[in-house]
């Protein structure tokens, strides 16, 4: 490591060619067979017609144990899984409309959930729900358009999730925040998670593997419902008769903790509270003072307090994505619990770091790393085709790791980063 100062298979069939052993006694003397010339293989039919750019995202056609009930007569022609750890799959089915780009955040949100949390009370092995879920049949079901009623996929078995309502990080959707195509990942995949993994309180259908973290949930909801922390108003009296009815009140109401949790209403101009205004805590720096159970049921127990996947930053994207929330830009009370990054595309596009330890990568454009002190507050090294950017500043930003990034700028300058 180098410090730079700046403070078919081939199977060979071998055919054997035997003499005949005749009934008699007479030697009978084979007639040479005289070996065949090679021939040279018929071209493969291709058996896909998705790109070679959508096979290197993990997604395939959907498979034959799947298509009869997710058929291209319902619009479903692509297909992700995430392996459970006992051999078995979660199933990712999405139909034409949506975007690989959309399909890969899906599977990358969902991965996040399962992601083991080391340290936590119920998340240091989340094994035993992956498999749940696998278990339980769990379909993922990415669908075209809006939830009008229209889509007859929807009523197929599986967690329904709409193209309208699933935004990618760097995508218009996403940095404008204006909540016409507000972002219900977080959401939809978290209801799977927790209906098919976690286990819900009636367990009718399911039977989960962490019923005393749903116990906890359940008493949070509770006293958030009482207290009137959530869905409290009056014009939602009838949509908790309904919750109550179907034994649902735990799952909308985790949603509700969750989206604030990971800045998702922070931007929301229409009310001083989170989901629709009807929950109290809009931002995670609201919970521990407006619903304390909620922020307990957060802190350290299952959640990761950041988002452990790598965004794919989408191709329009163009300028200064940040990473570091900053008030005049409305997607980074979402952006700012991203830790790692791929810039998508060919635009040159930069990045502005945070204090979560970035792991950055370029795309073919030129690509420019910022960060928030001067350069001699900073130790830079080089090793296995990666820039390594220290800040030796606590609490600011952090240790980088850069793959394919051409320029490096501090508060006092800009510079070439050193060939790795």
């Amino acid at each position: 490591m180098k410090i730079i100062s700046l403070n078919s298979i081939v199977l060979l069939t071998t055919i054997s060619l035997l003499g005949g052993c005749n009934s008699d006694s007479k030697t009978v003397t084979p007639t040479p067979v005289a070996t065949p010339a090679p021939t040279t293989p018929a071209p493969t039919t291709p058996t896909t017609d998705l790109s070679a750019e959508t096979l290197a995202l993990g997604i395939s056609d959907v498979p034959k144990t799947l298509i009869n009930t997710y058929s291209k007569a319902l619009k479903f022609n692509r297909y992700t899984k995430i392996d459970s750890p006992d051999g078995n799959a979660i199933h990712i089915v999405a139909q034409d409309a949506v975007t690989d780009n959309q399909i890969v955040r899906s599977r990358n949100i969902l991965q996040h959930y399962l992601t083991d949390y080391p340290g936590s009370e119920y998340g240091v092995d989340k094994s035993a729900v992956a498999n749940k879920i696998a278990e339980n049949a769990g379909v993922l079901l990415l669908l075209n358009g809006v939830d009008d009623g229209t889509n007859a996929g929807a009523e197929l078995d599986g967690q329904p999730l709409y193209y309208g309502e699933m935004q990618v990080e760097g995508g218009s959707w996403y940095i404008n925040q204006n909540y016409d195509h507000r972002d219900a990942s977080f959401e939809e995949i978290l209801h799977f998670v927790h209906d098919y993994g976690i286990g819900v309180d009636q367990n009718t259908v399911f039977n989960g593997v962490l019923p005393n973290y749903q116990a906890e949930i359940r008493a949070a909801q509770v006293t958030a419902l009482s207290g009137k922390l959530w869905a409290w108003t009056a014009d939602q009296a009838s949509w908790i008769t309904e919750l109550t009815a179907e034994n649902s009140l735990s799952q909308e109401y985790l949603a509700s903790v969750i989206d604030s949790y990971y800045g998702l209403w922070g931007a929301y101009k229409e009310s001083p509270y989170g989901m629709w205004g009807m929950y109290i805590a809009k931002t995670r720096n609201d919970l521990a003072a407006k619903d304390p159970q909620g922020a307990a049921i957060m802190d350290n127990k299952f959640f990761h307090p950041y988002l452990t996947y790598n965004a794919r930053i989408d191709e329009s994207f163009v300028g200064d994505f940040s990473l570091s929330y900053n008030a005049s830009l409305s997607y980074t009370h979402h952006a700012q619990y991203l830790k790692d990054v791929t810039l998508t595309g060919s635009n040159s596009s930069n990045v502005i770091v945070n204090q979560l330890d970035n792991n950055i990568t370029g795309n073919s454009a030129v690509n420019t790393v910022i960060f928030s002190g001067p350069s001699s507050e900073y130790q830079i090294s080089t090793e296995n085709g990666q820039v390594t950017v220290h800040d030796m500043q606590d609490n600011r930003d952090g240790l980088n790791t850069l793959i394919s990034i051409e320029m490096l700028k501090f508060s006092d300058m800009t510079m070439d980063a050193p060939n790795a």
